[in-house]
């Protein structure tokens, strides 16, 4: 499931790429039980909440104007651009009119915005994009390609796999939103202090990779989604799960 060393993109054919890379060519029979996985929970997933998406899309139209989904353009495996599948929870055209980087009282959110995004609903098509390929159930969260551009050679080992809809970071990660709510630059301090941070998450979790610590995760995040509280063992204060970013990025 993974290209050969040569065959990779040449800004991640680097020392720093290397030790993630034959971490996980160990790892190709979790690699493959990770995308089989994907297709057909994602395929089952998409049937079942068929309704939802049809209650969404009205609510959403009704609300505001604008299309019912946001399709921005991010960056998945091997620096490949895609335009991520979201419910519009914003009002349109909305990274035109501020920062790439949403913060918790932003005036573009709409009323029903405001609610899906609470409830987390505004990711669930991104079932579509786990469906195609473009991402997976577990990894680490899509960029904008302007913050891909500040990535030091070691994040771009993060690249090695496709974007993934939740991630260990997102679940412990629990200053982003009052760093980015105090800042006078929001992309600033996102570039120099929250996606540091976060990555350092991500690049663990790449050393750790296993399809039963994805499925883990997965769970982790719904019981978080739901109240539960998860403590990183390097922190002394449990995160509390309204503290819980549903996504960086805006929309």
């Amino acid at each position: 499931m993974l290209r050969r060393w040569e065959k990779l993109p040449q800004e991640m054919q680097t020392e720093e790429v290397r030790k993630y890379y034959d971490v996980l060519k160990k790892k190709k029979c979790g690699l493959f039980f990770k995308r089989v996985f994907d297709i057909v929970v994602s395929a089952l997933m998409l049937i079942v909440l068929s309704p939802v998406f049809l209650i969404l899309a009205i609510a959403i139209k009704i609300d505001s104007k604008g299309p019912v989904f946001y399709r921005q353009v991010r960056v998945t495996k091997y620096g490949k651009q895609f335009r991520i599948f979201k419910f519009r929870s914003m009002i349109n055209n909305a990274d035109k009119i501020g920062a790439q980087v949403t913060v918790n009282n932003d005036a573009r959110i709409t009323k029903v915005g405001k609610f899906i995004r609470k409830c987390r609903l505004d990711e669930i098509c991104q079932l579509i994009d786990v469906f195609r390929g473009t991402m997976t159930f577990v990894g680490t969260r899509p960029e904008v390609p302007k913050y891909v551009d500040k990535y030091t050679p070691e994040m771009m080992a993060t690249l090695l796999l496709p974007a993934g809809v939740t991630s260990l970071s997102s679940i412990l990660y629990k200053d982003e939103s009052k760093l980015l709510d105090a800042a006078e630059d929001v992309d600033a301090v996102y570039v120099s202090e929250v996606l540091p941070k976060k990555m350092q998450y991500n690049l663990e979790a790449l050393e750790k990779f296993g399809f039963w610590s994805d499925v883990k995760v997965m769970f982790m995040t719904v019981f978080a989604v739901l109240g539960k509280e998860y403590k990183d063992n390097r922190e002394e204060k449990p995160m509390h799960s309204e503290e819980l970013v549903s996504e960086e990025i805006v929309e």
